[in-house]
């Protein structure tokens, strides 16, 4: 959630577009599409592999990932390394996810599974909002540079602070219930 919160690169998009990317409509056509299609070939890949074995480490790495991928679309001046950029966003995001989902489901106790979910949609639902706004209100006040790049920095530090404040994270082996 903090991931989304910080690092709203996409809520930014229009300014990418006009003023850095110097791309117009078409070109902020296809950046609003990339991180869909990034999700949507993880997606494939995740797929046909068997279940993520260390599924912590690899949230963690997704999410960093999903951070290091912000600060360079925040920093780059060309058009196809922010495509790419934003195409990991999505598969990065679409990793975690997945992982996510599948943990709350799994190991989330039946009787409370309806409320913890509900909870879940409305935490996940309004973080892209809040991000959103996050993102215009510093880039207002810094600019857009430094409000996604500060975003995917802040993301990287709420990484490595869940890592160091609950190591269980970090040694989360199998995504299989009762683990």
């Amino acid at each position: 959630m903090f991931a989304v919160l910080l690092g709203g690169a996409t809520t930014l998009l229009p300014i990418y577009a006009k003023d850095i990317l110097h791309v117009g409509p078409a070109g902020l056509g296809w950046l609003r599409a990339a991180p869909s299609l990034g999700a949507l070939g993880m997606s494939f890949v995740i797929a046909h592999m068997p279940p993520f074995k260390r599924a912590g480490r690899t949230l963690l790495l997704a999410v960093t990932g999903f951070g290091v991928a912000t600060i360079i679309f925040g920093i780059s001046r060309s058009f196809w390394l922010s495509l790419l950029m934003l195409a990991l966003l999505g598969a990065f995001d679409n990793i975690s996810v997945v992982i996510r989902s599948t943990l709350l489901l799994i190991r989330t106790p039946n009787a409370l599974l309806g409320r913890i979910s509900a909870v879940n949609f409305i935490f996940i639902g309004a973080s892209n909002e809040l991000g959103g706004f996050e993102s215009a209100l510093v880039a207002q006040l810094f600019g857009p540079v430094i409000s996604v790049v500060g975003g995917g920095i802040g993301t990287i530090l709420v990484v490595m602070a869940v890592a160091l404040i609950w190591p269980e994270m970090r040694r989360l082996d199998t995504m299989s219930a009762g683990k």
